[in-house]
Parts: C-alpha cells; structure tokens; sequence
C-alpha cells in the first residue's frame, strides 16, 4: 500500500433501489466532513444487485466508485466493496443515514492517537420522516470500551448493543482479519461489531456522528426482520462467534500487532 493510499479512509455503503434516492444526502454528508492535511476519504457504492435503479442517483464525484455484483444482502455487499479501494480505515454508512460534521476526524484522530484501539462508534439521533431527530438513552460514557463489554451488554438487553454498528469506524487489516461482515439475512453488522469487541478494545463518542433515517422501506422495519425462529438462530451465531473469537485468545494476536502505548493525551 503505498503512503498515498494509506492516509485513506475508505466509505463503504451498501445499496439497494429502494434506498438509492438517498445517496446524493449523504454524499453531501460526506463532503461536509474536514480531515487532517495529508488525508482524504474515498467512497465506495456496492449495489447489492444488478439493476438499473441506483447508478442515476450516484454522484458525479471522482472520489466514489460504484460497483454492481449478485445480490447477497448488505454484508456481502460491503465486504466486496473493500475489493475496490485500499486504505488504511473503513467507514460505515449506510444509503440513507448521513453523517454529521467532525465524524471522520474524531474517529481518525482516536484511531491514529491511541493503536489499542481497533475501532470507534459514536452517539447516533434517528432522523424521522418528518425531519426532527430523536436521541436514545443509556449511551456508554465517552471513552474507551473494553473487551467483552459490549457482548455482555447485549445479552443482558435483549440482544440490543449500547452502540450502533451502522457508525463503525475500523483498521482495515483488523476488518479483514475478521472476514468482515458476517453471512447472515440480517444483524451481520451486530455480529461484525460484537467480533470486534471480542478481540480488540473499542471507543464511543459522545458526540452525534450519524443520523439513522427511519423511513417505511429501510430493511430493520420488515416483518422478516423481527421473524422470531430467524432471529433467534442470528443471536445464537453471533454470540457464538464472540465467544469463540474469545477462547481462542484472537485478543493476544491483536495486542501483538498493535502494542500498547500512552495513548492519547
């Protein structure tokens, strides 16, 4: 990887019709974001398919690439995407969230400040079909996330994790490590981002990075999404791969790799 492409963060998003009239919002979203000199963002679109129903509305921007391939759902789409452009992090963002201004470099700046972190979430607010924005409660207190704590939250709250995988921010080689997203109908990036907290410590910030669109066609608001044997079989994957990734001690590899500093200041 040449120094060019490693002062790269990768934007990968997944795409369907149905969400692709949102690409030109977060594109915008994209264009918003500052990154420190020498740095600079590539996007890169992932059909999950092969129609004639997204490329009109990607944008005209020499930083984003479009891709088409067989449908598999988005996880198979975003894997495939990290065929087509190097660089040192990835980004998640999905067609129709958007992410606000400082999100890259807050994340970047913790990544590059501290290498015992593999990876970063921040607070998210729901954007409504009318506009306005709705926060969670219980967000995790600013800072660092050890291992293993996210997975012990998850199972003791209704498999509901306390930070949201659709702001995943992420080293490259440790995405790839993992074989990134996991081959499931749904919740491949829950099972992408409990992987992770499995080997590797992890960071929240308190401040917003994303608004998650609800909107009547998003995938997570299908009757098959909340299909009661499916999800059930999906929780007991992830949760297996966790603890697996655990046993097996992919925790020591990953602290060889990325020995311990003093961090940030």
């Amino acid at each position: 990887m040449s120094a060019a492409v490693s002062r790269r963060v990768v934007v990968v998003t997944a795409v369907h019709g149905p969400s692709a009239r949102f690409l030109p919002e977060a594109h915008r979203s994209l264009c918003e974001q500052e990154l420190p000199r020498g740095w600079e963002w590539h996007w890169v679109i992932q059909e999950d398919g092969r129609t004639d129903a997204v490329a009109p509305h990607v944008p005209a921007d020499e930083r984003v690439t479009f891709r088409q391939g067989r449908s598999g759902g988005p996880g198979v789409a975003r894997t495939i995407a990290l065929a087509h452009a190097e660089g040192e992090y990835v980004k998640v963002l999905d067609a129709d969230d958007r992410l606000t201004p400082g999100a890259l470099a807050r994340d970047l700046a913790v990544l590059e400040g501290d290498r015992t972190i593999g990876w970063a979430t921040s607070r998210v607010l729901d954007l409504l079909p009318d506009g306005s924005t709705a926060g969670f409660p219980g967000d995790p207190d600013h800072g660092p996330i050890e291992p293993g704590a996210v997975l012990d939250f998850w199972k003791a709250n209704g498999f509901l994790a306390q930070v949201h995988p659709a702001t995943l921010f992420v080293r490259r080689d440790l995405l790839l490590a993992l074989g990134g997203w996991m081959a499931l109908p749904a919740s491949e990036d829950t099972g992408l981002l409990l992987a992770l907290n499995a080997v590797s410590r992890g960071w929240f910030s308190s401040e917003v990075g994303l608004l998650y669109r609800k909107w009547p066609g998003q995938a997570t608001g299908q009757a098959s999404h909340v299909d009661p044997a499916e999800r059930e079989a999906r929780m007991a994957v992830v949760e297996s791969r966790a603890r697996a990734l655990g046993r097996f001690g992919w925790g020591r590899a990953v602290r060889a790799v990325y020995p311990e500093h003093d961090g940030p200041a």
